[in-house]
């Protein structure tokens, strides 16, 4: 428990300026769409004549004259942002004591390794669950003010259900990404680098219709905005994924952890 209230006083300024960020992000957002609202002009005729921009925000069957609408545009920006954090946290919580040089310390006290990675992996897994309820918060509350019509708060719900999933996968990769690395500095620019590159494959698969089955490879297409908006569900097939993903990722990150040399 102690290394866990460690972690967790550790990232606390970091979460909070996080948390705000993202309550600005959905702030602004939404004042575009009440500029849109008072100009009498539809986001909808703007992409209409731009139908690979359409198709990149993947808003081609989602109504942007609503709040709920508009916010699935938003709601991209949202997810890239959180699933950064939540790969950046991975990466950095698990190789600061190799960066820092206090593995030596740590170890010293009388906790194995496999409690450290589970005290680490329980603060992070706190520290996005926050994020994730400070956006949902932000989300419910602002959509909610420029709102006219049907309460948005079940979908947003979902669509925060969704991306606590893909926070997850992306936690466990920055995880496993640190334990399994040599180099601790390297384990953040990888995660990122393979969260970058599955970002780019789920906008050209938005573009294209090329390779359609490679949507698998890229958690960006699991809980997508216009899906969810207007099914009104999550899909248990990527649900079932997700969890295969992140239970692989962190079991790498317990075995090779506990048996490498660490660098003290």
């Amino acid at each position: 428990m102690n290394i866990v209230l460690r972690e967790l006083k550790a990232h606390m300024k970091s979460l909070i300026a996080w948390s705000v960020g993202m309550f600005f992000l959905v702030l602004l957002g939404m004042v575009k769409y009440s500029g849109f609202a008072a100009s009498g002009q539809s986001a909808n005729d703007l992409f209409k004549g731009l139908p690979t921009l359409a198709a990149l925000f993947g808003v081609q069957s989602v109504d942007l004259t609503t709040a709920i609408g508009f916010y699935s545009v938003l709601f991209l920006y949202i997810l890239v942002m959180t699933s950064i954090h939540a790969s950046l946290l991975g990466a950095e919580i698990i190789s600061k004591e190799e960066q820092d040089k206090t593995a030596e310390f740590l170890f010293a006290k009388p906790v194995t390794r496999k409690h450290v990675v589970t005290s680490k992996l329980l603060a992070s897994f706190i520290n996005i669950l926050i994020l994730n309820l400070a956006t949902l918060v932000s989300s419910v509350t602002v959509v909610a003010a420029y709102n006219k019509g049907e309460s948005a708060t079940s979908t947003i719900l979902l669509l925060m259900v969704g991306m606590f999933f893909v926070q997850l996968i992306f936690l466990s990769i920055g995880m496993a990404a640190a334990a399994i690395s040599k180099k601790p500095k390297l384990a953040a620019p990888a995660a990122t680098s393979l969260l970058l590159a599955t970002f780019f494959l789920s906008l050209w698969l938005d573009i294209t219709s090329k390779l359609p089955d490679l949507k698998y490879l890229t958690p960006f297409k699991y809980f997508e905005a216009k899906t969810i908006i207007n099914n009104a569900t999550l899909n248990p097939l990527y649900i079932i994924i997700s969890l295969g993903i992140i239970a692989v990722m962190l079991i790498a990150a317990y075995f090779r952890y506990s048996s490498r040399d660490l660098s003290i």
